[in-house]
């Protein structure tokens, strides 16, 4: 049995060799493209305007085409196969990925790609399909306030024995400045208190959140995050 699932593998490959012509890979090809160039737009469309990220959406088009190629490749030559497989175990990437959302991207990049080498454009269109769905979904429940958070504020002063104390004047500020707040932690250490602030809804700049909080409070040290520019709402 094993010997026959080898010969029926070998002789797979020699048909998809045999039927692969110029013509269908060029399809194979433009597909890719296009399913690239999409995945760069609704990054653009949806991911662009945060503060942070290394716009990775400019490396998708080399990278779908790069990665078609190299599925084609393979399908068509086992001893190529076997190759890449340690060959492309050495390749490391040391750029970091500063958003969690562009894995998600170069993931989605690179399962369109592998349907567009095995010419499966029916699951390539659905996978599109809910890709936009849910990023769809994802903008909704923001603009209703679920799983929305505008940024992170970090602020150090000195340790008090009465912590609620130092917790009354932080609100009082921040209701003047956001629309919703939530305290996550509270930490001592060393004569120091480190307290993190989920907000969303930011009302006023950054630098006059920071002001007001260093005028009300006997502040050391205070941070604001931004989840993306304050001018987006």
């Amino acid at each position: 049995m094993r010997k026959l699932s080898m010969l029926d593998s070998l002789q797979a490959y020699e048909q998809v060799s045999e039927h692969l012509s110029l013509e269908i890979f060029a399809v194979a090809l433009l597909v890719s493209l296009a399913s690239s160039l999409a995945a760069a737009f609704l990054y653009r469309c949806f991911y662009e305007g945060r503060g942070t990220g290394s716009h990775v959406s400019r490396a998708f088009p080399l990278l779908g085409l790069s990665i078609t190629t190299l599925f084609v490749c393979i399908q068509i030559s086992i001893p190529l196969s076997l190759g890449l497989l340690g060959s492309l175990s050495i390749i490391r990437f040391r750029t970091p990925i500063k958003e969690p959302e562009e894995v998600g991207f170069i993931m989605l990049v690179i399962a369109a790609s592998i349907a567009a080498a095995t010419y499966n454009f029916a699951f390539l269109a659905l996978l599109y399909l809910f890709a936009l769905a849910s990023l769809l979904l994802v903008r909704g429940f923001r603009s209703l306030g679920i799983l929305k958070r505008d940024g992170l504020l970090v602020i150090a002063l000195p340790a008090s024995e009465d912590g609620a104390a130092s917790l009354t004047p932080l609100s009082d500020v921040l209701r003047r400045h956001v629309r919703r707040h939530a305290v996550q932690s509270v930490a001592t250490c060393d004569g120091r208190t480190s307290i993190q602030v989920t907000f969303s809804g930011l009302l006023t700049d950054s630098l006059r959140l920071q002001s007001e909080l260093t005028k009300a409070m006997p502040i050391q040290a205070v941070n604001v995050f931004l989840d993306r520019p304050a001018g987006l709402r």
